[in-house]
């Protein structure tokens, strides 16, 4: 049977979970997803989880911080004058925004407190500093192109 490894084009479920055991990801109900391993596009703990797995095998793997959604950083925690805060938002704990740079980047915040004069924000990813858990389910693989070979 082939193995998926780097550079192969995969296909898996998975479910995601926090410690306690809330899942706050699944493609349960839905389309496996499609990702080349190695390409940096999910966290390295999930793609290192992948390599080595043989179709229809089910696997949990459980990713630390530096590996899933990265450590949670306090420089993150941004402080807003009240006053410079915009005029057509309501300031609610819990509410999610999207904050454009002048650069045209945009940066995912949410609200974590809001007092007389100032309203915090978070701009850490939600799961930053937990370690995650993942129920992987492989689908398919689809085998990639040698590294270092032209078509």
């Amino acid at each position: 049977m082939t193995q998926a490894g780097y550079g192969d084009t995969v296909k898996v479920h998975y479910t995601g979970r926090r410690q306690d055991g809330r899942v706050f990801a699944t493609t349960t109900g839905s389309e496996p997803i499609e990702v080349t391993i190695g390409e940096g596009k999910l966290m390295p703990g999930f793609e290192q989880g992948m390599v080595g797995m043989v179709v229809g095998e089910r696997k949990s793997i459980q990713v630390p911080p530096h590996h899933a959604y990265g450590q949670w950083v306090p420089e993150l925690l941004l402080d807003i004058d009240k006053e410079d805060f915009p005029k057509d938002i309501i300031p609610d704990v819990g509410k999610e925004l999207h904050v454009r740079h002048a650069d045209g980047s945009v940066l995912d915040v949410v609200i974590t407190e809001v007092n007389e004069s100032t309203v915090v924000m978070d701009a850490n990813h939600p799961l930053a500093g937990e370690t995650v858990n993942f129920d992987i389910q492989l689908i398919e693989v689809i085998q990639g192109v040698p590294r270092g070979l032209d078509s």
